[in-house]
């Protein structure tokens, strides 16, 4: 299979040595000029010349770094002012475009993200994470507040939502209106790399959500860039056609002009080369790949898988370490297969076979219905053959919004809080830190934030004070996933076994790791009722000592005093093992075991 990668010849405004050269692709325009601080804003002043294939360029001495810009482009009786698809920065979403380098002092940053199968993710939004004030949002520096916070909590990545300049201060930035420039009210491009930079410091990876799959659909100057465009649609950028057509707006990117995929080209490299960040979340790519998302008899896209292939190809072979992660939501393997091999390419991908079927158990209400074959078909499920293609979860931002609520509160509406609420809600983060897959967490899930998620409302960290022993806990549980805590190798491996599943009693077990890597056991109780001397399969001369108990008091006062010891064995088959392991299991527990 043949990709398209073209070198890109500088876009934007490119200041060196004294001079600003501006270049723009506007195939339909007659003339152009540059408008900015540096002419008094006249419109006629420094004309554009025409390249080959629609660009257009111009060099002068004029222009400076902090001066801010418009094109003016001519077609016909039209005099269109707009602003840099390439700018990196914006006065705002509605202003003007500003000249800049993005030529931070990185300290020789020389981070390197750990291996998939080390990461655990944190997911956050940068508006409401660490807000201040009810009339300012959150910025990357109330962030960078908080990163000593997460070391401590054992995370090794963050995820930020979106933050290209979007309309207005408040969003979740799923509405890119300049997708190069860096979100104003959040901190700009300093602010931005300020936070990479103290997050490698900390030994945090950062991973970058964009938006792909349409832009706007307001505040955005590339709708009729240079004037053309047909059936009212966007113009050069985005289809003129029925494809336009997407759930966020008549703004889906045209893929199949080669200038538009390395537009998104160009975006994607930024991240990674201008700002150090680790790895790229490409939001909704099922909307990338179908007309209308994959939904019954839709019609492919293929120029969409091309240019994702483009991104991932290019990516993969200069970046090897970052990873590149599709929510796509349709459990499709082509996804994340490899791209010799007819797939996509993506290094992993959110899994629908996880998050849904856990939460559906989670919160069943009756103990009798819950049904345990869900868990074991979502533990087992795996892309492209690895275990690690796929990101796993019970919170994310889509998940605890839109009408769904976070995992606690849909337990027990209202009460959130309750010993019920906690443990089921601990259950759901056990599967996650040690099921095969990487795991990520929603900001705040830590300590039971029961609030759906809104970019107008803060995370209550005072509900981080009350529950400090539960996180805690779930530092116990993600250092024992990373590595930072020892005895934990098996959680990192691909090998996962089934080793007991009961309907009846509701009690799963399962292994991770083999005998050469530090397996670790696993067993949950979905119901509320104690089980003592429980009976669960293990091989000969296997001692198993208790890790972590999740329903411990020394992580909750309301949690069970039913005390839990290491297994007792006994000469007796049980699962189809040749000893039995007697367990105390309190109700909605889960126990880790790690071999003596």
């Amino acid at each position: 299979m043949e990709l398209t990668i073209k070198k890109s010849l500088g876009m934007g405004a490119i200041f060196e040595d004294g001079m600003t050269t501006f270049r723009v692709w506007a195939p339909n325009a007659d003339r152009i000029f540059v408008m900015g601080t540096f002419n008094d804003w006249s419109k006629e002043n420094l004309e554009m010349e025409q390249e080959e294939n629609g660009y257009w360029a111009v060099t002068t001495d004029q222009a400076e770094i902090g001066d801010e810009y418009k094109y003016v482009i001519h077609n016909g009786d039209m005099v269109l002012d707009r602003n840099d698809p390439y700018a990196f920065e914006m006065t705002n979403s509605n202003g003007n475009s500003i000249i800049r380098r993005l030529d931070f002092d990185w300290e020789e940053d020389t981070y390197v993200l750990p291996s998939f199968n080390e990461l655990v993710i944190y997911e956050l939004h940068v508006g409401t994470f660490n807000r201040k004030d009810e009339d300012t949002v959150g910025t990357f520096a109330d962030v960078i507040e908080k990163l000593s916070y997460l070391k401590n909590l054992g995370i090794n990545c963050i995820e930020l939502l979106p933050v290209a300049e979007f309309p207005g201060a408040i969003s979740w930035g799923y509405n890119p209106a300049h997708p190069f420039a860096i979100e104003q009210d959040y901190g700009g491009p300093e602010g931005l790399a300020a936070l990479v930079k103290a997050a490698h410091k900390k030994g945090i990876g950062v991973i970058m959500d964009v938006v792909y799959n349409h832009f706007g659909p307001t505040d955005v100057d590339l709708w009729q860039f240079d004037g053309w465009s047909e059936n009212d649609k966007g113009g050069i950028y985005f289809y003129n056609d029925h494809r336009s057509s997407t759930p966020w707006g008549d703004t889906r990117p045209d893929y199949g002009r080669q200038e538009v995929r390395q537009y998104l080209r160009d975006n994607a490299l930024m991240w990674i080369e201008k700002y150090h960040c680790d790895g790229l979340r490409l939001d909704a790519t099922s909307y990338i790949r179908y007309e209308g998302g994959g939904l019954g008899f839709d019609k492919a896209i293929e120029e969409g898988n091309q240019m994702m292939r483009e991104i991932n190809k290019e990516l993969q072979e200069k970046y090897p370490n970052v990873i590149t992660i599709a929510e796509d939501l349709k459990g499709q393997e082509f996804v994340t297969d490899a791209i010799d091999a007819g797939g996509v390419g993506y290094g992993s991908q959110w899994d629908m076979n996880f998050v849904h079927p856990v939460r559906e158990v989670l919160i069943d209400a009756n103990d009798d219905s819950r049904d345990l074959q869900k868990i074991v078909d979502a533990l087992e499920y795996r892309y492209s053959g690895d275990a690690f293609k796929r990101v796993i979860y019970t919170e994310s931002h889509d998940e605890v919004a839109n009408g769904k609520a976070r995992v606690p509160e849909e337990v027990q509406p209202g009460d959130a809080e309750s010993p019920f609420a906690k443990k089921r809600a601990l259950l759901g983060m056990v599967l996650t830190l040690t099921a095969p897959g990487i795991p990520m967490f929603f900001q705040g899930q830590e300590f039971i934030e029961d609030e759906y998620f809104q970019d107008s409302q803060q995370l209550d960290w005072d509900k981080q004070s009350r529950h400090k022993g539960i996180t805690r806990l779930v530092a116990d549980l993600i250092k024992l996933r990373t590595g930072e805590m020892p005895d934990g190798d098996g959680l990192r491996s691909q090998e996962m076994s089934m080793v007991h599943c009961n309907q009846e009693t509701k009690i799963l077990a399962f292994r991770r790791g083999n005998d050469t890597s530090n397996p670790v056991l696993i067993v949950l109780n979905f119901s509320n009722q104690d089980r003592c001397d429980y009976g669960i399969g293990v091989d000969d001369g296997r001692h198993w000592k208790l890790k972590i108990n999740t329903v411990a008091k020394e992580y909750d006062a309301d949690f069970s005093a039913l005390e839990v010891n290491d297994p007792k064995l006994i000469e007796e088959s049980t699962d189809q093992k040749p000893f039995t392991g007697q367990i105390d299991i309190p109700g909605y527990a889960a126990l880790i075991f790690t071999l003596q």
